[in-house]
């Protein structure tokens, strides 16, 4: 299996199974002398384990990250940093009922095609469990943009669509955000929103989501206007998300309802600064950070492992039934956010050094 690695000049490189002894990545091209520790990524590896609510996976995994090599006395040191995480909380066993079936929606069956081979316990390496070394990985990209772009740099995510079930994004509140369990930006829609998820896994099915990840205090000129265009690499950081079934850039693809008057960005000059008076380019212009904030939103499909009995075939190619008991997300949009959060934070290091490099005089 190739293609474990994303990334250009800061990059890593995932590894291991849903249920094997650890997960972990490798985090290369970090500068060197940035002040990290095992906490700074603690810190956002907490806000994405599983088992921390009734609205998540009942999985109860600590997440605890272990720094192996690239830190010294504090700091990093310019060369690969290896980190791991032990898995704990495994359960093959709920998946004995179901390694010969496909389940409806889920890579079992094309992951089973392409290696000719099909890891049931949990999903194996195509397993969500992945995510947590990117969030990982995540962490260190944003302490390293807080040092190079200072406090006004800023990443934050929410669930602005839980199922059937919108929000206003009028009311978005960054601090309320960080202080409830579904990732809602909007007070006033949170309890029926966690009512709606509740009957969802209590009827044993599962409903997807949208995420909006939103990035503050980014400078002009990331992105390069052809091969590497930041939404373009954006868009593919988001897509590689389990899950993820469409992104949107700004306006995204209700820009195509617009006139050229309503899409158009307006500009004007207000002392030594370019101003906007919109942001339906979600703060990209031709592949190129524009300075504005950056806005970008991704869908979610529905959890594949539902206890409702669907209709499928299995692997000697005979039609059956399959219902997925055990421990399953009943919305993975939930814990998408610090995943969607971290792969926007890797990205734009990403650029930042390759703009750097190039453009810096």
């Amino acid at each position: 299996m190739s293609f474990n690695t994303f990334g250009k000049i800061f990059r890593f490189t995932t590894w291991g199974e849903s249920h094997g002894p650890a997960i972990g990545c490798v985090v290369d091209g970090c500068p060197p002398n940035i002040p990290i520790n095992a906490d700074d990524i603690q810190i956002e590896l907490n806000r994405r384990k599983p088992g921390q609510s009734k609205f998540t996976t009942q999985r109860k995994e600590d997440d605890k990250v272990q720094i192996l090599s690239g830190v010294f006395e504090g700091k990093t040191t310019g060369t690969p940093i290896s980190l791991i995480i032990y898995n704990k909380d495994m359960r093959s066993r709920d998946y004995e009922t179901i390694k010969n079936k496909f389940r409806p929606g889920h890579a079992d069956f094309t992951y089973l095609k392409k290696y000719g081979i099909r890891d049931y316990r949990g999903g194996g390496r195509q397993s969500a469990r992945e995510t947590a070394s990117r969030v990982a990985a995540g962490a260190i990209a944003k302490k390293v943009l807080g040092i190079k772009l200072g406090k006004k740099y800023n990443v934050v995510g929410a669930v602005t669509q839980l199922g059937i079930l919108g929000c206003n994004l009028k009311n978005w509140n960054d601090k309320f955000i960080r202080k409830n369990k579904l990732f809602c930006p909007d007070k006033s829609i949170l309890k029926l929103w966690e009512k709606y998820l509740l009957s969802i896994r209590k009827s044993g099915s599962s409903c997807g989501a949208v995420i909006e990840i939103r990035a503050r205090g980014i400078p002009v000129g990331l992105g390069a206007p052809i091969y590497s265009k930041l939404d373009m690499d954006l868009a593919a950081a988001m897509m590689s998300i389990n899950a993820v079934k469409g992104v949107n850039i700004g306006s995204g693809m209700n820009s195509a309802q617009l006139t050229g008057e309503q899409n158009s960005d307006e500009m004007l000059k207000k002392g030594k600064s370019t101003l906007f008076k919109s942001n339906n380019a979600g703060g990209i212009l031709g592949g190129i950070s524009s300075g504005q904030e950056i806005i970008l939103s991704f869908a979610v499909k529905p959890t594949s492992s539902i206890l409702t009995k669907r209709k499928t075939i299995d692997k000697f190619g005979k039609n059956t039934s399959i219902s997925v008991k055990g421990r399953h997300d009943p919305c993975v949009g939930i814990r998408a956010v610090p995943i969607g959060e971290a792969m926007m934070n890797c990205v734009l290091l990403d650029h930042f050094l390759m703009h750097n490099a190039q453009c810096k005089n």
